[in-house]
């Protein structure tokens, strides 16, 4: 693993580029400590000043967020995805309801059009998985199950463009759903989706786009106007 280069701003890339492999492949977590400054010297086999480098870099573009006296963080999986972190991690949640509707009614329409036999049975296997996060009353498990719902239905759309920006949105997703589902499992705030899995099978797109638009919305109740 060690790196070697006679230009040092050539290492600090290639330093730059191994961190942020870390953080794409997962090794890595978002909210996870990385490993110490002194670790990753020993690690890399490079100066103490190309890691700090590095791991400002990183900062920089909103991949790790550096606190003093706890550590570095990952904060999220991609530059793109840093970036809406910041800019929208303080929106107001009608406005957040508003384009989460707009994306996922969107998505759930051409799901319902271009899924396959293999997209259903992911939804339906996710489906289950979150009926039985939301069982063992593990808030934070079921926010990672019903994440990765969501992303799947719209993978199911299989547009591209819109799979991998809202993959970016990842961060934020589970950040908003736990603002759903509250720091405690409560059965007024359990949202079915399987209406939204029958649609999808169904072929329509109509009652699919519907049944996604209302989930966003459904986080508000009990929210002041004001939030809008």
């Amino acid at each position: 693993m060690s790196l070697t280069s006679p230009r040092r701003s050539g290492l600090t890339d290639q330093v730059i580029a191994q961190l942020r492999n870390q953080i794409t492949s997962g090794e890595w977590p978002v909210g996870s400590r990385i490993p110490t400054e002194p670790a990753l010297v020993e690690q890399l086999g490079v100066a103490r000043n190309t890691v700090r480098e590095a791991v400002r870099a990183l900062a920089h573009n909103g991949l790790l967020d550096i606190r003093q006296g706890s550590g570095t963080y990952v904060l999220a999986t991609s530059e793109l995805a840093g970036v809406m972190h910041r800019r929208f991690a303080n929106a107001s949640p009608r406005h957040i309801a508003e384009v989460r509707s707009t994306l996922e009614s969107s998505a759930a329409r051409m799901a319902a059009e271009r899924r396959t036999e293999r997209d259903l049975k992911q939804l339906d296997a996710l489906l289950a998985r979150r009926e039985e996060a939301w069982a063992t009353g593990d808030a934070e498990r079921f926010v990672a199950v019903d994440a990765t719902f969501h992303l799947a239905v719209v993978a199911a759309s299989h547009n591209d463009v819109l799979s991998e920006l809202y993959a970016d949105l990842g961060d934020l997703l589970r950040d908003w759903l736990r603002d759903d589902v509250g720091g405690e499992l409560r059965p007024e705030n359990h949202m079915d989706h399987a209406r939204l899995v029958e649609a999808i099978r169904a072929g329509d797109g109509d009652t699919a786009a519907a049944e996604a638009a209302g989930y966003p919305f459904l986080c508000l109740r009990g929210r002041p106007a004001a939030d809008g």
